[in-house]
């Protein structure tokens, strides 16, 4: 038997950025990486993709995002801003998809452009998967705007749209070049899309630190009011804690252990079921639910344990 072996390894790195007013002329973070990651000469496109959600809440946004990049060196904003719709309308249609890679092609964005994605999770999903596709990969940014997305999505390195009627059918895992968290955002958040999104903080919190767990209880009130300080730093420890997971062992998955995972199995197939009636962050409360009393019942789990578990997902 004759055969070559190939093996090489690949070093990904990108930094999750916490700011207040992401696009306010005074706040230099983003075009400050922008100007970190030139290369001199080389005229870097930029596209962005935002969420109509957004758009409405933050009608100068658009407004905002020329202002703030004209007269970066070396970088060209496309004038055309793509505006989808928010949720997962967005990557259940196919369209919405092909909406971006039919800009890409247009504008003739390359591997020295950036595709920019601004919104909730579903966006940052069609966004990501579109720009991991594309030229066989754009560098990607993305800037979350619900709770979730800061939680959990928009920091980690998966993206995909539904197909055959089932979530995430087709997607990839890569990385973006850097994510921005801009708290602003979160402040026109409805209640239901601000406390569901802290069920992400509670699985992380459940299988990595219970230290952040006893926090959460300590703190539930105080996040249900809107506390943007308590909110701050939970989304902060909940990202800290899902970077340091996806940067273990296997971060792309491979293997069969997925405890990111947690209460996640029923949580999809709720969504589904439901029509996406039920938001993300909700059915993955309902499957931490399901999961918990589970096990509990199985001998796994003490009752005391569970009623913790459960009064929490109550209380926010």
């Amino acid at each position: 038997m004759d055969f070559l072996r190939q093996v090489f390894n690949i070093r990904f790195e990108y930094k999750v950025f916490f700011t207040t007013g992401l696009f306010d002329g005074k706040n230099d973070v983003f075009r400050s990486f922008l100007r970190e990651s030139r290369n001199a000469g080389v005229v870097r496109k930029i596209l962005f993709v935002v969420d109509n959600g957004l758009v409405l809440h933050h009608p100068d946004l658009i407004s905002q995002i020329k202002s703030y990049l004209s007269g970066v060196p070396d970088i060209l904003l496309v004038e055309e801003i793509l505006i989808l719709p928010g949720g997962e309308v967005t990557k259940n249609h196919p369209e919405h998809f092909e909406k971006i890679l039919a800009a890409v092609h247009h504008h003739g964005i390359d591997r020295h452009s950036f595709l920019v994605a601004i919104g909730g999770g579903s966006v940052l999903d069609v966004a990501g998967y579109a720009a991991a596709v594309a030229h066989r990969g754009i560098r990607h940014i993305r800037i979350p705007t619900t709770v979730l997305s800061q939680n959990d999505s928009g920091v980690g390195v998966k993206n995909g749209i539904n197909y055959f009627n089932k979530k995430n059918f087709l997607g990839a895992f890569t990385p973006p070049v850097a994510v921005f968290n801009d708290n602003n955002f979160l402040t026109t958040l409805d209640d239901a899309e601000w406390r569901s999104g802290i069920s992400e903080a509670i699985k992380v919190a459940l299988i990595k630190d219970a230290a952040f767990f006893s926090w959460l209880e300590k703190n539930a009130e105080r996040m249900v009011r809107r506390d943007m300080d308590v909110m701050q730093y939970q989304i902060k420890r909940c990202a800290e804690l899902h970077l340091q997971h996806i940067a273990g062992v296997d971060p792309f998955e491979s293997g069969s252990s997925r405890p990111l995972d947690f209460g996640h199995w029923s949580a999809h197939k709720l969504e589904q079921l439901s029509a996406f009636t039920i938001r993300h962050g909700e059915a993955v409360a309902i499957g931490i639910a399901l999961d918990t009393v589970y096990s509990f019942l199985s001998g796994r789990l003490k009752e005391a344990s569970l009623k913790r578990v459960l009064q929490l997902i109550k209380n926010l």
